[in-house]
């Protein structure tokens, strides 16, 4: 029997609610990214984890907090090609597995080489579950809602870091060991969770029809996009084009990091950056020290956590409005808005503290709660977005990979220096992120085209490194498909919406006949039967 005809009853959730379902749910991997960072903020204050680890330096502290950041960064490296062998799925699996190995390290710590070991465990969990769900969740996404997705994905992340907040305040009430032990535990049962609910999600149609399990791959498909009907055109439609991709990029071979970086060196710098300015714009001296920040501005003990909690609850609702923005404003005006507010509440923190005055911790909660707000707004969703939508399949998880990878090594370089910085220099490291912020702002408004509404496949038209191998249309197609997506106007051209090289085609405007038998060739021997783009 046909395995299509096979699997062709209706499963209980299809298309959008499937879709929406899958990602949430897969957005339990940033929830627990999210959950680790936020833990340690709470638990660092406490009373009995100081005096448990012998009241360790603001240095000691540092190391702790960031040496998870170690640990996801070497991971973040390898899980490009992992991810790219046994598949988005599966890394998910072994990265939830890693995950709960390390949370129970850090739960039943006997001193800080057990705590530490914990979080470097951690750390490479963290590592692959924050490559490898971005990935996952651009893949099993339409252009239209690709945006809304990934957003909501992030609001996942800052879920687990309020939750995790609001659990140390719940827990510092406990008059003993428990109270750190009990936050760390609970990270390790969420682990669990993912680790089995990835058993029942499926893989990525991108992964399954790039490894020629064509047919498993068109179910999928119709079950996202088409409410499980295979039979659907825009199934096929969908099919086609992804699988053209596939065989092309197949052609042109180009999956190692040095053909990633010979062929889409803009694209993979500007996957870096984004990820690189996610950090050094400030983020995580409020995320990781978030009550050392209140207590700097005058707040105590508890209180402190207390106005750490009332600021992750904003943040968590400041990450909303980009789930109905990035797919309609677009990147672009949401990075450069959120950046030059950021500047400005980093610059007023700075001069709250310098005053000094009974005024002071009330002003720098109001602008830790602005920066938080537009961080949550533009620079927290984005940069998890944009890396894995502009890579190609051939290398997409190789491009997350060095892009997360550089997440993490400005994490860490923020986490140690953060403690040292504000003995050091006090309120003048506000402003150094402050400067962060303004970089960003100009590189984004010289460098980062918009993708809104591009399909994956169509995005080498966004970039202009069209492969010599691209989909065989005939001329005039392809300079629609490039009208399309600059809307005909030069001063998108100008912002980065160049129009694609230059492609070799055959005196009748087709693709020459060699690359055109490899495709047609390679279609016709899969399940499905080509519907679309026929040339004469």
């Amino acid at each position: 029997m046909d395995p299509i005809e096979a699997r062709k009853g209706t499963p209980a959730l299809t298309g959008k609610t499937l879709l929406y379902f899958t990602s949430i749910f897969v957005s339990l991997g940033v929830f627990l990214f999210g959950y680790d960072q936020g833990v340690m903020s709470g638990i660092l204050t406490g009373p009995y984890f100081l005096e448990y680890f012998d009241h360790p330096t603001r240095a000691q502290l540092g190391t702790m907090v960031a040496i998870l950041e170690i640990g996801a960064f070497l991971s973040s490296l390898m899980v490009g090609r992992v991810g790219d062998i046994i598949g988005r799925r599966r890394t998910i699996f072994y990265g939830s597995i890693v995950f709960v190995i390390g949370g129970g390290f850090q739960t039943f710590s006997i001193g800080m080489n057990t705590m530490i070991l914990g979080r470097i465990i951690s750390g490479f969990g963290v590592g692959m579950l924050s490559t490898i769900v971005p990935v996952y969740q651009s893949e099993i996404s339409p252009a239209d809602h690709r945006g809304r997705l990934a957003c909501i994905e992030f609001t996942g992340n800052v879920v687990g870091y309020a939750a995790s907040v609001w659990v140390d305040y719940l827990c510092s009430f406990i008059e003993s060991n428990l109270s750190w032990r009990i936050p760390l535990l609970l990270q390790c049962i969420m682990g669990a969770l993912l680790c089995l609910g990835s058993l029942l999600i499926a893989e990525t149609p991108r992964w399954l029809l790039d490894h020629d399990h064509d047919a498993e791959g068109m179910i999928v498909i119709a079950n996202l996009h088409s409410d499980g009907d295979t039979e659907d055109p825009r199934a096929h439609t969908e099919f086609n084009d992804i699988k053209e991709n596939v065989l092309l990029m197949r052609a042109e071979a180009e999956r190692s990091y040095s053909d990633m970086w010979r062929k889409y060196k803009k694209r993979v710098l500007i996957a870096m950056s984004s990820q690189m300015f996610a950090q050094l714009n400030g983020i995580n001296v409020i995320s990781y020290y978030a009550p050392l920040v209140f207590e700097e501005a005058g707040w105590v003990g508890r209180g402190a956590i207390l106005m750490t909690g009332l600021n992750a609850l904003v943040y968590v609702a400041s990450t909303i409005p980009p789930w109905f923005l990035v797919d309609h404003w677009g990147r672009r005006p949401i990075l450069l808005s959120g950046a030059l507010i950021m500047a400005l509440s980093l610059s007023m923190i700075a001069y709250s503290i310098y005053l000094d005055i009974p005024a002071t911790p009330d002003m720098t909660v109001f602008f830790v709660i602005v920066y938080n707000a537009f961080f949550g707004y533009s620079w927290g969703p984005i940069p998890w977005l944009y890396p894995p939508e502009i890579m190609p399949l051939s290398v997409r998880a190789k491009g997350a990979s060095l892009s997360t990878a550089t997440n993490w090594a400005f994490n860490w370089l923020v986490g140690e220096m953060t403690p040292i910085l504000q003995e050091t220099i006090e309120w003048r490291m506000y402003l150094l992120h402050a400067f962060f912020c303004c970089m960003s702002f100009v590189l984004v408004y010289f460098t980062y085209p918009e993708t809104k509404g591009v399909s994956l496949e169509d995005m080498d038209l966004v970039f202009g490194d069209a492969t010599s191998s691209s989909t065989p249309l005939n001329r005039d197609e392809e300079d629609d498909d490039a009208e399309s997506l600059t809307g005909g106007r030069s001063d998108d051209i100008e912002q980065g919406l160049s129009r694609p090289h230059s492609v070799e085609l055959d005196d009748h405007g087709a693709r020459p006949s060699e690359e055109r038998a490899f495709i047609d060739r390679h279609l016709s021997a899969s399940p499905m039967k080509r519907t679309h783009r026929h040339d004469d």
